[in-house]
């Protein structure tokens, strides 16, 4: 009970975000010198940003197979979709899962899979509302292509929104990496998609609040069909 208590209240905060905050207390301290009343409404911007950088650890099952959410936030789509051409895997189709990031989620996004990290690629764009389809395509990006193990590819696609302004990646071309490591960042509110192998059924369905690095979002040795859901 007490440990959980402790990290619910003192989660860590990504270094990213520590000049972002320090800019924010330091306006917040001018306000309450020049302008008092004002303070008061920089001091909660100041702890909102706090909030915002949160980059709490996640307990990533760690089965092989396992395909995990890239990002916190709501399913926006589940449908079959052809992958942004800059990743290079096609005009097939591929299974599409969509997670949209509001500017309360951890936006600290992990990597869905292990494997091999063969092509990043940065597209310059627009920046539409991230949970309308066509953000996809016309939206500033960060694709990765991951290769697996059997040989088969996995892209994962950090989308910026109608706020984000700035994509941050961690990883490098040729690094091989682990299911649930951290990934990136996008800045503020925004979506990521992540393009299973042909054949692979999700797990989720739209409306439902996945996890980054820990909720599992198909399984690469699964032989189910998709699983459909449904509000009640």
């Amino acid at each position: 009970m007490i440990q959980t208590i402790k990290d619910t209240l003192f989660v860590a905060i990504q270094p990213a975000g520590y000049p972002f905050i320090g800019i924010a207390a330091a306006v917040t301290l001018l306000l309450f010198v020049f302008v008092q009343p004002l303070g008061w409404i920089g001091l909660a911007l100041t702890a909102w940003c706090t909030y915002f950088f949160r980059d709490p650890d996640r307990l990533t099952p760690v089965r092989e197979g396992l395909v995990v959410s890239a990002a916190d936030g709501l399913v926006q789509s589940v449908l079959p979709a052809v992958p942004p051409p800059e990743l290079g895997l096609g005009d097939a189709a591929l299974p599409r899962v969509s997670v949209f990031m509001n500017v309360f989620d951890v936006h600290v996004n992990r990597i869905p899979v292990d494997g091999t990290v063969r092509r990043i690629a940065y597209v310059a764009g627009a920046f539409v509302n991230a949970s309308l389809d066509k953000a996809s395509e016309a939206n500033e990006r960060n694709g990765l292509v991951i290769d697996l193990a059997d040989g088969r590819t996995l892209g994962v696609v950090q989308i910026a929104g109608l706020v984000a302004r700035r994509i941050a990646c961690w990883v490098s071309e040729g690094e091989q990496v682990r299911a649930g490591q951290r990934l990136g960042m996008i800045r503020f509110g925004s979506r990521v998609d992540v393009y299973l192998p042909e054949g692979v059924a999700p797990f989720v369905g739209p409306g439902q609040r996945v996890i980054a690095g820990e909720t599992v979002i198909a399984d690469l040795r699964g032989q189910e069909p998709a699983r459909l859901t449904e509000r009640r």
